[in-house]
């Protein structure tokens, strides 16, 4: 009799075996982050990969791979297995390095998936204190007067895109002076030492609001929440909106339904509103874009980034 159950129950078991396999997550996911920990990028990433961690039931595991402007951990990732289990967390490189680079060792539309947008990442415009400016207007006037530089953490950067598209809509010369890293580029500006910087909010907040510099404008579309006060560009007079951005990718070929289950869960993150509220106060905006919508914004990026390349004649370091 025991042998007769195993035999009956055999056929079932066969039916059982694929749905078993196909379940997903089935174990640890991994998050490559190109770019370093404690950066915008990374909070975002350890942000939502903490909620995900939570509606996926499997740990997300940070694994940040920097270096040639993101272009290391994304070409890593590209080279992961195709089953949904390596996420990509990503933004602004993706769409402008074909522009900057020679070579790139990935295809952005031929590896990758977007699965979402997870947040946008504006600009504050930045100023010695000792500056006499006190608005942008005032900044404009007196870059009229003298020679003027601009500060960012390495070419083709969100930073150095922001100074180059404000040099380009106001008509001025600001010359770029790029460093290697944050704390250096933001102790010159406090020391004087170059006029201005549009640094990411994140990295600008505890020295903004402890006095070490002054913010003159922010570069989105609208006032930043963590800094209400200070008004946009375009509420300043010059007509131009600059955002970095990140969201996340998988692997091109990733079934449609692992793809759209990572959509919904990291989206379900966003909009969480303890999730919300952390990432306002970081001074970037929550957006749970859908991966279809993400990548229409990432064909409009690609080709406005290019045409600022181009205009400005930037290249990578």
């Amino acid at each position: 009799m025991p042998q007769r159950r195993a035999l009956l129950a055999a056929p079932f078991l066969a039916l059982a075996q694929p749905a078993r396999a196909q379940a997903f997550p089935d174990r640890g996911l991994r998050m490559i982050i190109p770019f370093p920990p404690g950066g915008a990028a990374d909070f975002l990433g350890r942000v939502a990969g903490e909620h995900m961690t939570r509606t996926l039931g499997q740990p997300i595991s940070i694994d940040n791979r920097t270096g040639a402007g993101g272009n290391i951990g994304t070409a890593l990732a590209a080279q992961g297995e195709r089953d949904g289990h390596t996420i990509l967390l990503n933004g602004v490189p993706l769409a402008v390095n074909r522009y900057l680079y020679a070579a790139l060792p990935f295809d952005a539309e031929r590896d990758f998936t977007p699965v979402a947008m997870l947040a946008i990442v504006p600009n504050i415009m930045v100023v010695p204190n000792d500056m006499p400016a006190t608005n942008v207007a005032e900044f404009i006037a007196l870059a009229r007067t003298r020679p003027m530089t601009y500060a960012s953490i390495g070419n083709g950067t969100s930073l150095h895109l922001a100074g180059a598209q404000f040099s380009i809509a106001t008509g001025l010369n600001l010359t770029h002076v790029p460093y290697r890293e944050t704390g250096a580029a933001n102790t010159d500006v406090m020391a004087g030492r170059v006029d201005c910087m549009f640094q990411t909010i994140s990295a600008a907040a505890g020295l903004v609001r402890g006095g070490g510099m002054k913010a003159l404008a922010v570069t989105s579309a609208e006032r930043v929440p963590a800094f209400a006060e200070v008004p946009t560009l375009r509420e300043s007079g010059v007509d131009l909106v600059s955002v970095g951005w990140f969201g996340l990718f998988v692997q091109s070929g990733v079934p449609v339904a692992r793809v759209l289950r990572l959509e919904s869960d990291a989206r379900a993150a966003i909009r969480d509103p303890g999730v919300a509220a952390r990432i306002e106060a970081s001074g970037s905006m929550p957006r749970a874009m859908p991966g279809a919508e993400f990548a229409v914004f990432i064909a409009g990026e690609t080709e406005r980034l290019g045409a600022l390349v181009r205009a400005a004649g930037i290249r990578a370091d």
